[in-house]
């Protein structure tokens, strides 16, 4: 996150956009013209990891205490995990959870989360400055994973400790049995290993308000010297070095090149970081957040692959962009002078425009799926979450919720190459962006799945797709969400206020077709395809 916005703190930006005053605030866009999308199956970007519809569990805030595990619900199952919470994640379509920071990381004892769990001890976290009671720590999480069906990211504390805390954390994790670690994890309940393939060797080590911040030369030797030995204990575990926290970071740049210079040959993905906060006094910008990721995303490949040729390597590095999201920041942290236990941090309640605004990011992530091969939406449960609880009450969906369910559901396939030609719009930060944000995902299930955005608040957008050497055989579908209040959203009062709902579906002819896409929406068009012979 960027260097203002410390360490994921800050109270929650008062909500200053409301109906038809948020479209009058933004600068006045072109009269709308027809968009157009050309396709053709021949041009691809890459296929889809299913790792980029990751999401990030952390002990912050209420994202595990009466957000995943509450035992007292009456939902509750007998792990103390909220079974209603657990139908919403699958719903969601995540496939990887990262845990447990974050910041939280930096300063946590992993030991202190194992075993029974009336012996564990109560600590201060000063990450977030509250009291971590370890009631929930690896095996719960673990469990929770398994419930779940995801696959677990675990990171560990460089910060504080290094190299040989993480190798004891993997061999109690990973080692079959037979070692005083391996053996101990049976004995706390847990007899095979968790077998988990995904770590994290930190967290934004680059950022001064990381408990244990380093310098890249610092960093570099450590995350280099962590994964020879974790490879030595498991050499099927793959590692995710830290990247910047954000592009705007002074060091960025400089840092990826110098712990690349001493980790490249030892990991297997750079870390991105990035939040988009709905600043009022630019909404124009902030619609196009997705041309910063985008920035952010090439540069990043650019650093590595120059890393790669002074390596004179063969290996391509991936990118993991482990924490990304809407965040309503403020350069003020939370819960000074107080040490409270799961206190309500960062319950950000999103709208129609940040969920147009995150669809369109992940646009982004999916116009970059041969290079961006793991990402984790921060995160999951009330914390700047798409999925909401009420201690003791009930789990509701936020409007960001469903485009990346849509995503997670319809986004499994080859990514295409488009052509698009959109009008254009003009903003402070970006100078003139396209009106028409989009992708296809020619789908595993033989169906052409087409995701756009129309970033106009205030005008419908037409659009036409032309399909190349796609054949139909089967019903055009069109899913929209949008509303006439793009501050809309939904609250526990009202839970499903923002839902998708379908369009008239467009009619194909002479290999292409026209559909409307309405103000400030995020539109999934679906296209049965003809087996090709």
């Amino acid at each position: 996150m960027p260097a203002l916005f410390p360490g994921f703190g800050g109270a929650i930006v008062s909500r200053l956009w409301t109906g038809r005053a948020w479209c009058a605030k933004l600068a006045v866009m072109p009269a709308p013209h027809t968009a157009e999308i050309f396709l053709d199956p021949h041009f691809t970007t890459g296929e889809v990891d299913p790792l980029l519809f990751g999401s990030f569990v952390e002990h912050l805030g209420r994202c595990v205490y009466t957000g995943l595990f509450e035992p007292d619900h009456p939902a509750a199952d007998a792990a103390g995990l909220r079974t209603d919470v657990l139908a919403l994640i699958r719903e969601l379509g995540v496939t990887m959870v990262r845990y447990p920071g974050g910041n939280f990381v930096s300063a946590y004892r992993w030991e202190d989360g194992v075993g029974p769990a009336d012996l564990r001890p109560r600590r201060l976290d000063p990450a977030w400055r509250t009291i971590e009671t370890n009631r929930f720590g690896l095996g719960e999480f673990t469990a929770f994973t398994r419930a779940a069906g995801l696959e677990p990211m675990m990171a560990v504390n460089l910060g504080t400790r290094g190299i040989s805390e993480a190798g004891d954390l993997l061999e109690y994790c990973n080692h079959p049995s037979g070692t005083t670690l391996s053996d101990l994890r049976g004995a706390h309940g847990a007899p095979e290993p968790y077998g988990i393939r995904l770590w994290c060797l930190g967290n934004e080590m680059d950022g001064p308000w990381q408990v244990g911040h380093k310098t890249a030369d610092e960093y570099g030797r450590l995350a280099a010297e962590t994964a020879r030995l974790m490879r030595m204990i498991d050499p099927s575990v793959r590692l995710i070095a830290c990247g910047s926290s954000g592009s705007g970071m002074p060091t960025f740049g400089e840092w990826e090149s110098t712990v690349l210079s001493h980790a490249y040959d030892q990991v297997d993905y750079l870390s991105l970081h990035a939040y988009y906060d709905p600043d009022a006094t630019d909404q124009a910008s902030y619609l196009a957040s997705a041309q910063d990721m985008e920035g952010f995303i090439t540069d990043v490949i650019a650093l590595c692959d120059a890393a790669r040729a002074r390596h004179r390597s063969t290996k391509r590095l991936s990118l993991a962009f482990d924490e990304w999201n809407i965040w309503y920041m403020s350069r003020q942290r939370p819960g000074q002078g107080e040490w409270p236990r799961a206190p309500r941090l960062l319950e950000d309640v999103y709208t129609v425009a940040d969920a147009v605004v995150l669809g369109s990011l992940l646009i982004t992530l999916l116009r970059h799926c041969d290079r961006v091969t793991a990402a984790c939406l921060a995160q999951l449960v009330n914390v700047i979450a798409p999925i909401m609880t009420e201690p003791g009450g009930p789990a509701w969906r936020q409007t960001t919720f469903h485009p990346f369910a849509q995503a997670a559901r319809y986004a499994r396939g080859q990514v295409l190459q488009l052509h698009v030609a959109s009008p254009t719009y003009e903003t402070p930060k970006y100078g003139d962006v396209p009106l028409l944000h989009a992708t296809a995902v020619h789908g595993e299930d033989g169906v052409l799945t087409v995701f756009a955005v129309n970033r106009d608040p205030a005008a419908s957008l037409p659009l036409t797709v032309h399909l190349g050497g796609f054949r139909t055989a089967g019903p055009v579908s069109h899913s929209v969400l949008a509303d006439d209040d793009p501050a809309a959203a939904n609250t526990m009062a009202e839970p499903h206020r923002v839902t998708p709902h379908n369009l008239a579906a467009p009619v194909v002819e002479n290999g292409r077709f026209t559909a409307t896409l309405p103000p400030l929406s995020w539109n999934v068009i679906r296209l049965p395809l003809a087996a090709a012979h």
